[in-house]
């Protein structure tokens, strides 16, 4: 063979060896992408068909009931002996006999005499048998006639009753309606429309732009409550402090709804509040806490980092449930470490849960015993996994992993203050209300509105917080507000008023009608 010929072969050889390495080249990184996109395919799956539990059930043997098969299927029910033949126990659900309906005094109760003795020579009644039924009646609605009489005194001077005073003024919406619609809203998720559909079907019609209006100045006059209230959490030596999103105010340019964030906050005394802002910028986060001393728990959003590096005074606690969430991603890629790392965590709750019912000392040192070492273990068996395990800074475990270390020192610190939960748990339950609120009324058509649903919000969450009624509270200080000095405002939020105001509420006059 010819030199040249050699030359060129070995050219070719080369050539060959450059373009298989390209290829080797680029079927890993397709091949990377591939399993990036089928992880991402396969929890988008998850979002829309999984459970939304948290909760992970561990069968004890290892064994996966098969269809139909009951957790208590192989034991032999308990038979029962009665008279000359033996029967199976009733089930659980149906051994409450319809007389048993549950229901407290408030609610009321119609008559329906059945039978008679009369027709019957010589019958009379012995006793009888009560069988109860739950009836509903339609919405309804009573238009309160106010009659006032004019007297002509003998001087010849006429005198009559002023007009009833209204919460809104001159508005016709008695207190009670005011506070039905809020209530329906804010709390039962009930859209104006569909309330205002409601009201035409029981004759009664007006414009539906007025129910906006009514809620708008209801908000109005709960905002000094609500301001009362956010400043209580913001004297709370702990808070939580979350965002969740909600379209609020009409971008006209883009022919869409903008996106607004709520910031509910958690403050220790069981109150919780929602500034509405039109954007997630760190900077909202200090305009809400403004000069804020104490502990911050949240998750891992960076803005909250941030705002605590910024004061001395502020010390920044983060979400172990946060964390949790971020090794479940890569259980698809990494089952047995994802099992592992969920092993430590899971140890830590249930340590958690053995000392929810101290405080103060005894709990800080109850948690160096037994917290510490756990947590000591699981960042000294995330670096120990980092180092010996070749993982690609792409894998889900490898950044769950990362999203642990890197907050190392604000997951640690529930160990020195006793008062600091492990988690927001507490703080996303009470978020719900707006998740809920967004798949009825789905938007707020202006900031504004979006504003009023955050004092709405703030004040029924809190009432069911401090078990107090929510439509006793609102009838009571709609009346009361406009008289009560603005310098105790404050014993008109949730919390207070239970205090100073629950024993003797105000009435509607329609409940004054009612009870008499």
């Amino acid at each position: 063979m010819k030199r040249d010929e050699v030359v060129a072969l070995l050219a070719a050889h080369d050539a060959l060896a450059t373009r298989h390495k390209e290829l080797a080249s680029s079927h890993a990184e397709l091949a990377a992408v591939n399993e990036e996109l089928t992880r991402q395919i396969e929890w988008f799956k998850r979002q829309l068909f999984g459970p939304k539990s948290e909760r992970r059930v561990v069968d004890s043997d290892g064994r996966q009931l098969s269809l139909g098969e009951w957790a208590n299927g192989d034991q032999q029910a308990e038979k029962i002996t009665v008279g000359e033949h033996v029967r199976q126990p009733r089930s659980k659900r149906h051994e409450e006999d319809e007389s048993e309906l549950r229901f407290d005094e408030s609610v009321p109760v119609e008559e329906i005499l059945l039978g008679e003795a009369d027709g019957e020579p010589g019958a009379e009644v012995v006793s009888e048998k009560v069988t109860y039924r739950l009836a509903q009646r339609p919405g309804s609605y009573v238009v309160l006639r106010y009659i006032r009489l004019v007297v002509k005194k003998k001087d010849g001077t006429l005198s009559c009753p002023p007009a009833p005073r209204g919460v809104l003024g001159k508005s016709f919406a008695d207190v009670s309606l005011l506070t039905g619609i809020a209530i329906e809203k804010f709390r039962y998720h009930l859209p104006l429309y569909r309330q205002d559909q409601r009201l035409k079907a029981a004759g009664i019609r007006f414009a539906r732009s007025t129910l906006t209006d009514w809620m708008q100045r209801t908000a109005s006059l709960l905002e000094p409550i609500y301001q009362a209230q956010l400043e209580s959490i913001l004297s709370s030596s702990v808070l939580a402090m979350d965002e969740t999103p909600i379209k609020a105010g009409r971008n006209k340019q883009k022919r869409r709804m903008n996106t607004g964030y709520f910031w509910p906050i958690y403050g220790d005394k069981k109150e919780v509040a929602f500034p509405f802002s039109p954007s997630r910028s760190a900077g909202m986060v200090r305009q809400v806490l403004s000069e804020y001393a104490g502990v911050l728990l949240s998750d891992g959003y960076r803005a909250y980092d941030s705002f605590a590096a910024q004061l001395n005074d502020v010390v920044h606690a983060q979400c172990w449930s946060h964390a949790r969430r971020q090794l479940l991603k890569a259980e698809g890629v990494e089952p047995e470490l994802t099992a592992q790392a969920l092993d430590w965590i899971r140890r830590l709750y249930e340590q958690e849960r053995k000392l929810s019912s101290l405080a103060g000392a005894a709990k800080l040192q109850q948690r160096a015993e037994r917290s510490k070492p756990i947590v000591d273990g699981f960042f000294a068996w995330l670096k120990r996994e980092l180092v010996e395990r070749v993982l690609l800074p792409s894998n889900p475990w490898t950044k769950a992993a990362h999203y642990a270390l890197d907050r190392e020192k604000s997951l640690r610190v529930f160990l020195e203050y006793p008062d600091v939960p492990i988690d927001t748990n507490h703080l996303e339950r009470e978020i719900r209300v707006i998740a809920i609120g967004r798949k009825n009324w789905i938007f707020a058509w202006t900031e504004l509105g979006a504003r009023d649903v955050g004092i709405f919000q703030s004040l029924l969450t809190t009432c069911r917080l401090q078990g107090v009624d929510p439509y006793t509270y609102l009838v009571d200080v709609l009346q009361r507000i406009d008289e009560h000095p603005m310098s105790e405002v404050d014993t008109l939020t949730p919390r207070l008023w239970k205090e100073h105001f629950a024993g003797d509420p105000l009435r509607s006059d329609l409940e004054r009608l009612t009870s008499q």
